[in-house]
């Protein structure tokens, strides 16, 4: 006879107080059990100490006996020290399903078909010249400049013209 440590529901409704019960596997979820082995209480915070309460000597039994714990089960034991709990790992919980996959690659596909034409004329030579042409704009600022300076030179010059008249 296959035993396991689990919960067994009891409390009201929207008020969920649970039983920590040996019983067996073939046994409905809140009935028949072989033995009440700790409480467990989800509305009381988590800090509080009266949220779990386990029986430890009988628990230890039962588990020397072979009764096999529930996931939930088996996170109480670990705390209190009873049992441990290796983590799981399963990396692909957090990825969309095929569907979604499927929908997502399509999404991705028809924005990389809207960007495309929008990427030939950044690309396009057109749009290389202006870019050519603006430091030929900043060209001329230092001419602008350099005329300023000519002008001295200009002036220096005409008084040589006069000079030589």
């Amino acid at each position: 006879m296959p035993l396991k440590i689990r919960l067994a529901r009891a409390g009201a409704k929207k008020r969920p107080f649970y039983r920590i019960v040996v019983a067996d596997v073939r046994a409905p979820r809140d009935g028949r059990f072989i033995e009440i082995v700790g409480t467990y209480n989800p509305i009381l915070p988590k800090d509080d100490e009266n949220r779990v309460a386990l029986k430890t000597e009988r628990i230890e039994h039962w588990l020397g006996v072979g009764a096999q714990p529930t996931d939930r089960v088996l996170r109480f034991l670990d705390a209190a020290g009873l049992a441990k709990r290796t983590p799981r790992n399963n990396p692909n919980k957090a990825k969309p399903g095929a569907k979604a996959q499927e929908r997502l690659d399509a999404a991705a596909a028809a924005e990389a078909e809207a960007t495309e034409p929008a990427e030939e004329p950044a690309e396009a030579p057109a749009k290389e010249a202006p870019a050519e042409e603006a430091p030929a704009e900043e060209a001329p600022a230092p001419e602008a400049e350099a005329p300023e300076a000519e002008a001295p030179e200009a002036e220096a010059s005409e008084p040589k013209a006069e000079a030589t008249a």
